[in-house]
């Protein structure tokens, strides 16, 4: 809440008229919505892939961890065409959009289509692991070795 414009916490309740939101991080208790307060990363993750869609809306940040992490969990991503989101999120695994209404409407049809967010959701996972998985990070110290 400290960082409502960056961290994109003022448009939340535009986004809640149209699905109920989870809100997960530091400090987030008393927000009037399903709030998890700084969860261990492993009870996160589990709780993070019982959900449909995540919600991106930061403004001001470098690429956000919880972004890679939620496409590789498989869920398709709504997020504010800001920040490294435009280059991190390929067209198939989500919306991107700076128009709220337009990522108010991606998530109600994610919310509401299962198969349109599975379908999303291995789009976001394939393109979270051939950019930022453990594979390709060996294949490119492996490739810069073999050149020095």
């Amino acid at each position: 809440m400290r960082r409502t414009r960056v961290a994109g916490t003022d448009l939340l309740p535009r986004f809640a008229e149209r699905v109920p939101l989870d809100v997960f991080g530091m400090k987030v208790d008393g927000l009037p919505y399903g709030t998890y307060e700084d969860l261990p990363q492993h009870v996160m993750h589990a709780e993070l892939a019982k959900r449909r869609v995540y919600l991106h809306p930061y403004r001001w940040t470098s690429l956000g961890l919880a972004l890679i992490e939620a496409m590789t969990l498989g869920m398709p991503v709504v997020a504010l065409a800001a920040t490294e989101a435009i280059e991190a999120v390929p067209p198939e695994a989500g919306v991107l959009s700076t128009k709220v209404h337009v990522l108010a409407d991606a998530l109600a049809e994610f919310a509401g289509d299962p198969e349109r967010a599975s379908q999303a959701g291995k789009a976001a996972r394939a393109a979270a692991l051939a950019r930022y998985g453990l594979d390709r990070f060996l294949r490119d110290w492996d490739r810069l070795l073999s050149e020095v």
